[in-house]
């Protein structure tokens, strides 16, 4: 079965960006996430959406 959460570190590679930046992203309600007890786990879904809604902004 393939992931379907990552962690904000992980998040943060696909993205090149840094670790508090996907935290900033999710507080802003830029990117999606959930959480699971104490953890915050970033669906693969919502970094595709994301990365689509920056696309189309640039475009």
């Amino acid at each position: 079965m393939e992931r379907q959460l990552l962690t904000a570190e992980e998040v943060a590679e696909v993205l090149h960006i840094g670790r508090t930046r996907v935290y900033e992203l999710i507080y802003a309600g830029q990117l999606q996430s959930i959480k699971i007890g104490r953890l915050r786990r970033v669906p693969v879904s919502a970094v595709e959406e994301f990365i689509r809604q920056m696309v189309g902004e640039a475009a």
